[in-house]
């Protein structure tokens, strides 16, 4: 299946969850802010949103600094 991942193609083996995507992204769910479909998805529904074919997602990484 295809999604849109931050605005570029992206091939994924099938539907999954969005805490899914973010494992098989490497990325820490306490890290990010995650649009699915123009919509901002809160944290604690990670887990539960599916991501499906043709789905567009937008992925925010939180960066610490000083």
């Amino acid at each position: 299946m295809f999604i849109t991942l931050n605005g570029e193609p992206h091939e994924l083996d099938g539907p999954l969850s969005i805490a899914d995507l973010l494992t098989k992204l490497s990325l820490d769910p306490r890290r990010v802010a995650v649009e699915h479909n123009y919509a901002i998805v809160k944290r604690k529904l990670f887990p539960d949103v599916r991501v499906n074919d043709g789905d567009r997602i937008e992925i925010v990484n939180f960066v610490g600094g000083g």
